[in-house]
């Protein structure tokens, strides 16, 4: 696929000018809610549960917003593809600083591959100089998107940052790996993802609240976006985790292996 960014855009990226960040920002079940399996085996039990942003889409909320703040970047905008329902989520992100955002309404959710068109089709209409999304989502630790949407736009990509610095039309981007850490410089425009060590997000004040409510909201439905399908998997089954057994004292070593080869596990 070739690069969708335009050249009016690069140029403008290299003499310097301040350019738009694109932020992905997932509504997701709260941390802190105990999950619960439905009794048909087909999802979790989301009605009266707490919903909050992704934590790791936070951080790239807050990244974004302090690289607006360098004057490295004009506008933050945040977009998510959700419900109709998710209208407060994203006010949320505006609170938090975010210029305006983008709402693709869909009926349920949606898997990474098809997040990834979804997001190529904004980048196509906001022409963002970075793209920043978490790392993962906590409610599917799929950690696809960002690496999807990078083969997609044909842009470089820098996943797991835990330190990003931005300098003219290149980025620096500090990777947590295996390994420990890896820096890497990519050209710009290109994705990133997002690692719990990049920063630590700011608390929203009420009177940011009370401002988010006169940002722009841009409405889309994701039928109008003609996404190609496909591709994808298909879930057939939801089960909680099996409840952990009572542990076993053991006198030794070598009564230790023979329960372990006991039950197949060694």
């Amino acid at each position: 696929m070739p690069n969708c960014f335009p050249a009016r855009g690069a140029r403008a990226l290299r003499k310097g000018f301040p350019m738009k960040i694109l932020v992905a920002y997932k509504r997701v079940v709260d941390y802190n809610v105990r999950i619960q399996v439905k009794p048909d085996g087909t999802g979790v039990v989301t009605d009266g549960v707490k919903l909050s942003p992704n934590p790791f889409d936070d951080i790239a909320l807050e990244e974004a917003l302090r690289l607006r703040e360098q004057g490295i970047a004009e506008e933050v905008i945040i977009a998510t593809i959700a419900p109709a329902d998710a209208q407060p989520h994203l006010r949320n992100g505006l609170a938090m600083g975010a210029n305006r955002a983008i709402h693709v309404v869909t009926p349920g959710p949606v898997q990474p591959l098809a997040a990834a068109r979804v997001f190529l089709k904004l980048i196509e209409s906001v022409q963002p100089g970075l793209v920043i999304l978490g790392k993962q989502a906590i409610d599917d630790d799929c950690s696809q998107t960002g690496q999807m949407l990078a083969a997609l736009w044909d842009r470089p990509q820098a996943t797991f940052a835990s330190k990003l610095e931005v300098s003219g039309d290149k980025a620096t981007v500090t990777r947590e790996v295996d390994a420990g850490l890896e820096t890497i410089e990519v050209d710009l425009p290109a994705v990133v993802t997002t690692d719990l060590r990049l920063n630590e997000p700011r608390f929203i004040k009420l009177p940011d609240i009370m401002k988010a409510k006169s940002k722009p909201i841009e409405t889309i439905e994701l039928a109008s976006l003609n996404i190609e399908h496909g591709g994808e998997i298909r879930t057939t089954h939801y089960a909680p985790p099996a409840k952990r057994s009572r542990g076993v004292m053991v006198k030794d070593v070598a009564e230790l292996v023979g329960l372990l080869k006991q039950k197949g596990l060694v």
